[in-house]
């Protein structure tokens, strides 16, 4: 069969012979569910260019993606032909893989599931941008880079964090990277030291506030960011960062000394003590300020003035400047248990510290079931290895005693059982959430402090479970949403916070649950899952896969629509009477797809949430053309998707119009859509705009534009919607600021587009600017207006009454 033209076909799976087709299927109930990999449109593998594996994380590609740059750049080979078009490859798989949600597009369904983007790879920087400006802190193992995917997770963690927004491009950001990294050595281990790339992380950047860079702010949860103004030298970085550090360093004496230990020891607390005297070598004051960073609610730091309380200090046998380590529990005068440290090192004396503190709470077979039946824990299973990682789990008593998250480990080399029925076989952290041994959740996410609190306090107020083939969801008896992963997915790693954030949301709607297809192999080749992450809802006998974005938004929205469908699944029958049958009145939105083809698979979403846009204006539906190959062939569909228009008001119905832009987002495809309706706003003159907002007797929302501007073009589609939403309470109407700005002057309109609300008050002359409308989304604009027209529904009435008594 015929394929598109060439012009057409940027994205478009060739009708095939349904014998041909390269689809595997699995039938559930009533439901076919079509799991597939489509291979890359080249032969080339994204992973293998930028030679990373399928488990880099997005530092360790941008770090690869530098290197070949620096390498492959046209600049470096200026007389290889090629040049230009093997850094374009690499650009591509670079600009593809650091982005999670075209990241998972191409692992699912390669270069054909990228839709829209794949026009995106046609440019590169130069070599010296690559060079000195590319990826400022990647190589620097003090600095954290933080994304938008683990950047909240950090700051709400309760570690002290101080994150620097920089932009690649900016001179002043490249001058403080070196004081940045000096600051970050000074600060290890005391302060979390970040760097978010404001050039690759633009929607977190603007989320924050951030606008000019580069900006540096305080975070820790409990407290609004604090951001630094003062000048860019460590000495002054140091002296703004250690305000923050709470834990203060208490001078002992013989009034305070005995009564400030045991209180410390009867909470489990310890004592770091310098002894200072004439002879020796005495902490600094600056280090024991940081040790009390680094140790907070772990251990107190005090110091003694042996020159004062000489007889005291003789009392713990000092005759020297020293530093002593007293274990929570151990006996003030018995030498044998207390630590003297010879080293002046701060990192070397919190090892050491860290080292003798008390190991977590062991837990046994005996003992599980019983501590974790009514309380919630964080459990820390390994395999008999002790490393500094585990030394720094003793911290989270400390970090999760607030959330009544109580710490222990197990050691599955002498607890192998415990460990199997829970299928662990390697180290990992899993929370229990208080309601027993089987529900609980396993840790995937980066194996540092930060990170390991942010999910126990987020998975103990979620609904997600790590799932077993034992308590799989196969009976139908409840809804659940279960998420199919690999724990080396980066993609899968990001949506897990996501599942969580939607779970709260949808608590005792519907059960979420995980499964790690690494060790649940057999289950998951059951449900035929090929790719990761693949996340399906079983609702009784019905099956269905998600489609949308790595959001808790794009959950919700794609439960709703399962709930309250805006797209109508036809057969051909119903085509018939739907479509060619339709009123004069009726439009149609049409697309005819293949479940096998990776561009229909990523138009899903997309389709949906244009759906919801329009609902009320147009009606959409789908044709599956695998089931109704016969059928499709006969209307004309020669590539999918095909998306076809069928107007109102046709003097023949199958009169349509077919979809040929580039881009098959939402809002591109709902612009197309609202430009075959008549129009529901109208254009306003000064003289219109005098007469009938200013004077007349209805209620105007007025949209003021300019042709030129980006945003206004943005907008006018949801305007158009807004105008049939509020049609017969509100008149809606556009004034051009380009071709009457004095109309606009007069109306005191400083930016576009801006939305002004004109109520009609029942008097010769309204208020010149009306009321302003933050908002640019129809719905929220349209509820705004009905709560306004509420509120002054009884002062217009009245308004009214004496303006009849007046005439």
């Amino acid at each position: 069969m015929e394929s598109l033209p060439p012009a057409k076909s940027k994205l478009a799976c060739q009708v095939q012979n349904p014998g041909q087709m390269p689809w595997s299927r699995l039938l559930l109930g009533s439901l076919l569910v079509f799991s597939c990999l489509v291979a890359s449109v080249s032969s080339e593998d994204y992973y293998k260019l930028l030679k990373v594996s399928r488990e880099a994380t997005t530092r360790e590609i941008r770090q690869a993606f530098k290197k070949l740059a620096l390498t492959m750049h046209p600049d470096k080979n200026p007389h290889d032909e090629t040049a230009h078009d093997k850094f374009l490859k690499v650009t591509r798989a670079y600009e593809v893989l650091k982005d999670d949600n075209l990241r998972k597009k191409y692992d699912k369904y390669g270069e054909k599931g990228l839709q829209d983007e794949q026009q995106g790879g046609g440019r590169y920087e130069s070599w010296n941008y690559y060079r000195n400006e590319f990826g400022i802190y990647d190589d620097d193992i003090e600095i954290v880079t933080l994304d938008r995917g683990d950047f909240d997770a950090a700051v709400n963690s309760g570690e002290l964090w101080f994150v620097n927004f920089y932009f690649p491009r900016c001179h002043h950001c490249h001058e403080l990277a070196p004081t940045w990294r000096e600051f970050a050595k000074e600060m290890d281990g005391v302060i979390r030291i970040g760097a978010v790339n404001c050039g690759d992380n633009n929607r977190l950047c603007r989320s924050k506030g951030i606008n000019s860079y580069p900006s540096l702010y305080i975070y820790k949860a409990g407290m609004n960011p604090e951001k630094y103004f003062g000048d860019r030298c460590k000495e002054s970085l140091t002296k703004f960062g250690m305000q923050f550090v709470v834990s203060g360093v208490t001078e002992l004496w013989q009034g305070n000394v005995f009564t400030e230990i045991e209180a410390a020891f009867s909470s489990g607390v310890g004592w770091l003590i310098t002894f200072c005297s004439d002879s020796g070598d005495c902490l600094e004051s600056q280090t024991r300020h940081k040790l009390a960073g680094m140790l907070e609610g772990l251990v107190n730091v005090g110091w003694m003035d042996c020159s004062t309380q000489a007889e005291l200090c003789d009392s713990f046998e000092v005759t020297t400047s020293t530093t002593a380590f007293f274990p929570p529990g151990s006996s003030l005068k018995s030498k044998g248990s207390v630590l003297f440290l010879q080293s002046l090192d701060t990192r070397e004396i919190y090892g050491e510290v860290m080292q003798h503190l008390p190991d977590l709470e062991a837990l046994t077979k005996d003992t599980f079931k019983s501590k974790l039946a009514h309380h919630r824990w964080l459990v820390s299973f390994s395999f008999g290895q002790k490393t500094i990682e585990s030394h720094e789990y003793k911290k989270l008593n400390a970090f999760l005693k607030g959330a009544h998250i109580q710490v222990g480990k197990v050691d599955c080399l002498t607890e192998s059982e415990l460990c199997g029925s829970f299928y662990i076989q390697k180290p990992c952290i899993a929370v229990f959430k208080g309601l027993g041994i089987h529900d609980f959740e396993i840790h995937h996410g980066k194996d540092v402090l930060y990170n390991i609190v942010a999910f126990a306090k987020e998975s103990v107020s979620a609904h997600v479970t790590t799932l077993r083939p034992e308590d799989f969801p196969s009976d139908g008896k409840e809804p659940w949403m279960v998420d199919f992963f690999a724990p080396w997915c980066p993609p899968c790693r990001a949506l897990l916070p996501e599942l969580r954030k939607a779970s709260i949301q949808l608590f005792g709607q519907m059960k979420f649950g995980t499964l790690d297809c690494t060790v649940h192999e057999g289950l998951c080749s059951v449900y035929n899952i090929h790719a990761y992450p693949t996340t399906v809802i079983f609702n009784k006998s019905s099956i269905h896969e998600y489609e949308g974005h790595h959001s808790a938004d794009g959950i919700l929205e794609f439960i709703q629509d399962l709930v309250n469908p805006t797209v109508v699944t036809m057969d051909p029958d119903s085509f018939v009477e739907l479509v060619k049958r339709r009123k004069h009145s009726e439009t149609w939105m049409v697309d005819f797809y293949a479940p096998w083809c990776g561009p229909c698979q990523a138009l899903l979403p997309e389709w949906r949430r244009m759906a919801r846009a329009l609902n009320g204006m147009m009606k959409v539906g789908t044709v599956d053309c695998q089931k109704h190959h016969s059928f499709c062939q006969g209307e004309g569909v020669r590539a999918y998707p095909e998306i076809r228009l069928y107007p109102q008001n046709a003097n023949r119905r199958d009169v349509y119009q077919s979809y040929n832009g580039w881009h098959r987002d939402a809002h591109s495809l709902k612009v197309w859509a609202m430009g075959t309706l008549p129009r529901a706003s109208v254009d306003l003159t000064p003289d219109d705009f005098r007469n009938k907002v200013m004077e007349g007797k209805d209620h105007w929302v007025v949209d003021f534009y300019a042709p030129w501007c980006g945003p206004c073009q943005h907008f006018a589609p949801e305007f158009e919607v807004l105008a049939r939403m509020v049609k017969g309470s509100v008149r809606a109407g556009k004034v051009d600021c380009q071709a009457h700005y004095q109309t606009c002057q007069s109306a005191g309109i400083t930016a576009y587009p801006s939305v002004r609300f004109y109520p009609h008050l029942v008097t010769k002359k309204r208020d010149q600017g009306g009321e302003h409308v933050n908002s640019r989304d129809a719905t929220n604009i349209a509820d705004l207006l009905r709560q306004r027209l509420q509120q002054l529904s009884p002062w217009l009435h009245g308004k009214a009454a004496n303006f009849k008594d007046e005439l």
